[in-house]
Formats: structure tokens, sequence, C-alpha cells
């Protein structure tokens, strides 16, 4: 049975295949796991198309993914706040490797795995969420402010909106008018970018202006949203330092922490925060998850289940 699911060089999806790959030995302050389900995320396909191949060096074939949840098998030298035998869920070790019927995690970037949570929930923590959380913390919307978020439907939008609404802020976001029962289940106010009437609706929603922005799109987002922005508002974002630079926003910095991951579990555990996970595909069928996130077009996170053949 193949160890785990990969590409072998940079390009399409032609280029991904499952690998026969032996057990990877944990490192210093590193964890192996047996993965019971992995995350899937639009990071992955990236990585494979090397677009990140300038600050993420990977020797081919490489593994794919970077979020799993799983049993510790093996410690690394250093690592003493976990035990053979724990239920966790953390960040791939050295950028990627989560598709895998093993894989290593980084323990500084691991936490325990709650009982009451899914597999599937716990691994898509990490990435997507784990974002949406350090975006939420660095903006701090108040209660009674205005939250916009620029593509609300992802699987970073869809946490922040939860984030931000139980911090008592009003959240509205961007995303396809397909997208609006969706979003609005989780007590945001859509405005449909794919609308002729996307300015008006804007003035209609906003109209003193938004308080704080969390823009997880780039490109011209900021600027097709500018006549909402005024002197105070709060600005994140994932473009380009120059758009950056010219609406006043400072870019969304990750923390990755193990602290991070522990209060997401919490709230999960708690009800307070769904991870949304409305995919889930066998370890065999990681081409077609693969492909429903590359599309553009999932709603909430997609996830590997690893644990069938167990």
């Amino acid at each position: 049975m193949p160890a785990a699911y990969g590409f072998t060089a940079y390009g399409g999806p032609e280029m991904q295949r499952f690998l026969e790959l032996p057990e990877p030995a944990p490192g210093p302050g590193e964890l192996l796991v047996e993965v019971y389900a992995a995350g899937v995320n639009p990071v992955d396909w990236k990585v494979r198309a090397g677009m990140h191949r300038a600050f993420l060096h990977l020797d081919l074939p490489a593994v794919l993914g970077r979020e799993v949840a799983g049993v510790v098998v093996r410690l690394g030298d250093g690592v003493d706040a976990f035990a053979v035998g724990d239920q966790v869920f953390g960040a791939s070790a050295r950028g990627c490797g989560g598709y895998a019927r093993f894989a290593l995690l980084t323990a500084s970037q691991t936490a325990p795995k709650p009982a009451e949570i899914a597999w599937t929930d716990a691994a898509v923590l990490p990435v997507a969420v784990g974002t949406a959380y350090d975006g939420i913390e660095q903006l701090a919307p108040k209660a009674g402010e205005s939250l916009l978020i620029l593509g609300i439907g992802g699987g970073v939008g869809v946490a922040a909106a939860q984030l931000a609404r139980d911090a008592g802020a009003s959240v509205f976001g961007t995303a396809a008018a397909a997208k609006r029962e969706f979003v609005e289940s989780l007590g945001a106010t859509t405005i449909a970018y794919d609308s002729a009437a996307f300015g008006e609706r804007l003035r209609t929603a906003l109209p003193h202006g938004v308080d704080t922005i969390l823009d997880l799109v780039g490109g011209d987002a900021l600027r097709s949203v500018s006549s909402a922005i005024h002197s105070g508002c709060r600005i994140l974002t994932v473009a380009d330092p120059e758009t950056a630079a010219r609406f006043g926003a400072r870019p969304l910095k990750r923390e990755s922490s193990t602290r991070t991951l522990t209060e997401l579990a919490r709230r999960v555990a708690d009800g307070r925060l769904d991870p949304q996970v409305r995919g889930v595909f066998r370890f065999e069928d990681a081409e077609a998850a693969l492909r429903e996130v590359e599309s553009g077009h999932p709603r909430g996170k997609v996830a590997l289940d690893l644990r069938g053949d167990r």
C-alpha cells in the first residue's frame, strides 16, 4: 500500500502520484506520527506548481500536505512535551509531508488533540484556521466594530468570521453570490463580488465605512473596496508590499505556535468554533481531494481520512 501522495516534479496535477517512501526519521524538535487525518489546502497545489520554490526547498519527489492529526510514534531529540501514544495535531515539519501514512511534525507547532474533537476537524486547524486566529488577534476588532473580510468564503475567511463574531464584531465579507447562504450561516453579511452592483451593495452595507479589514485575497481586492476605507481603518493583508503600503495595510504574520493550536482546539471542543469540514476523502482519493481545493470552489474545509484501512 502506498506510503504517501506527492509530486515528482514541479508543474500541474499530472506531476502528482502515490509514492513508496521509507518511514521518515524525526530530527531534533520533531515528532513522528502515524497519520489519522490530513488537511488539504490551496497552499498544497501552489507548492506543487512551484510558486514557493524561492523560500521552500524540497527534495523531489516530495510529499504534499502541511497539517495532520495522528498518534505519536517516535520523538526527536529535545522533545519532552509529548510522549509516544499521545494524540496530537500540528504543522508538518520541513514544509511538507502530510499526505502520508507517517509524517513529521514540528513540536513547537503541535498540540494535544482533545478526545472530543474529530480527527478530521483537528487536522484542518494548523494552516487556514491558525491563519484566521493570527489575523483576528492582530486586528483585534472590538465589540461593536465592523470587520470586512475579503475572501470570506474560503477556509481562512470562514474561521475568521466565527472568531470575529465571538469577539462581538459585526462581520461583512466578499464572496461569490453562490456562497451567500453558507457565509450568512456564520452570522456574516455577504457582499457578492461577482455582482454588477458590487459597489452599490458595499456602500449599502457599510455606509459609513469599515473599522477593520482582513484581506485574504491580495491583488486588486483592496482597491475594489477602497470606498469603504477611511483614515482610522485598520487593515491586514496578504497583498504585495506595494499594494499594502498604498492602503496603509500591515502584512498578516503567522505565529503557528502550540499556544495558538491549543486555544483553537479548546474552542472547537466547547462548540464555539466549527472548522466547517465539508469534504472528507479517503487516502486513495487524494488526487480528487486536491482537485476539489484547486478548483477554487469548495465550501468549507477538505480533509483526508486515513483511518479507513486500520
